[in-house]
């Protein structure tokens, strides 16, 4: 079954920048893992929104690992306004 993650973040508007090219590190390593079907960032006036699909629970799972295996910056900290929002998702 396909699964997804939609993560809205609020970079601070001095870090956005900053931020979005993040975003892009870890959509590049997800891209590489057997399973993700897509991964995109998006933006709005306040947010990076980045969308993920994969193939299966197990191959979102394995995106993690490598983004975490990667040692990619992807902490929460003070370069965010407010908290992320993250929405995982099925599809019908």
């Amino acid at each position: 079954m396909k699964v997804g993650m939609i993560a809205s973040h609020y970079p601070h508007a001095a870090h956005r920048e900053e931020f979005i090219a993040r975003v892009h590190r870890v959509r590049e390593v997800m891209l590489r893992t057997p399973g993700c079907l897509s991964a995109a960032c998006w933006l709005s006036a306040d947010a990076v929104i980045s969308m993920v699909q994969w193939e299966s629970e197990e191959a979102a799972a394995a995106s993690m690992a490598a983004v975490e295996a990667a040692e990619l910056d992807v902490a929460y900290d003070e370069r965010e306004a407010r908290p992320r929002e993250i929405v995982q998702v099925v599809a019908g």
